[in-house]
This record gives structure tokens, C-alpha cells and sequence, in this order.
């Protein structure tokens, strides 16, 4: 985070945001898995994360998969979000960072709301609106693929390494 700059709360989430820096608690975390993708098997790790304004769902891919503990209080640098039916998701990849905060910076448990942030994409973003992806159809036509289409919550591009 920028020095002076106010730190980022779940409520203040939307869709196509970029580098985000947040301080979250850990609230349910998910074992790693593997998932099938377009550019292949990817390791990924689901977590249920939250402040005092709200919830919500973070895929952790590639390397930071299984990095999450429940009840970890932690910092996010370098995350990203993405909309998935509905719903604002936080991600966080090879690029970005999970680190260890101390338990006293974000609330517990018990005291974070059920809320999650409403599913609106930040103005001049570019993840989590169109992206142009050209696909062969059988017809032999080209099409537009929405980012994560058919894969929750998208994926970094370029994340190497899986």
C-alpha cells in the first residue's frame, strides 16, 4: 500500500479490479485441488475471507494455494477480483503476496458480517468484463468468450509454474 493511502475493506470491492492491497481474516479455507481449465490443470485453493464491513469468496491459485490457514489474520498484495455469478471474488497469484498480520488489525470471526460487496465493475477496469478470446467454433466461426467463462472466477493470465 502506498504510503497515506487508507486501506482498502471488503465492502469497497467491485469487479475488474487490479493490485489490490487488503487486510483480511481468514474464516474457511478449502484444501488444494486441481481444476481443468482452457490453459490446463490449475492448482487452486477456495477461502471465505472478511473485515469489519463484510465477506467474501478468495480463490488462491498456483503457488499461493494452501498458503491460507483458518483464523490467519493476513494482508493481500497484489490481488485481483473478478465477478462469478453474481458475486465479487478476490484472487491472488503468483504476482501477488499472502502475509501474516498481526491478529489485532482485522476483527474476529464472530465479528464479521455476513455481507458480501455487490457485484458492480469498477470503472476503467479491465479484468472481470470482456476480454476478446477468439475460439474455433465446430462451424468454423470465431466468438467472443467473456473472461471466466465456464470457469469460476477466472484465472490470472500468465500465471506459470502449476
Amino acid at each position: 500500500m502506498a504510503e497515506g493511502e487508507e486501506p482498502r475493506k471488503v465492502s469497497s470491492l467491485r469487479g475488474g479490479e487490479d493490485n489490490v492491497d487488503i487486510k483480511v481474516r481468514v474464516i474457511s479455507v478449502e484444501p488444494p485441488k486441481t481444476i481443468h481449465t482452457q490453459r490446463g490443470d490449475r492448482t487452486i485453493s477456495e477461502a471465505i475471507v472478511g473485515d469489519e464491513t463484510g465477506r467474501v469468496k478468495l480463490t488462491a491459485w498456483g503457488k499461493q494455494a494452501g498458503k491460507l490457514e483458518e483464523g490467519q489474520a493476513v494482508e493481500l498484495k497484489g490481488a485481483w477480483t473478478t465477478v462469478y455469478r453474481g458475486q465479487v471474488q478476490l484472487n491472488i497469484g503468483s504476482r501477488g503476496s499472502i502475509e501474516k498480520i498481526e491478529d489485532s488489525e482485522v476483527p474476529k470471526p464472530e465479528d464479521i458480517p455476513e455481507t458480501t460487496p455487490k457485484a458492480e465493475t469498477a470503472p476503467g477496469q479491465g479484468r472481470g468484463g470482456f476480454r476478446r478470446s477468439y475460439g474455433r467454433r465446430p462451424s468454423g466461426g470465431r466468438r467472443y468468450r467473456p473472461s471466466g467463462e465456464g470457469e469460476e472466477g477466472g484465472e490470472e493470465e500468465g500465471e506459470e509454474g502449476f
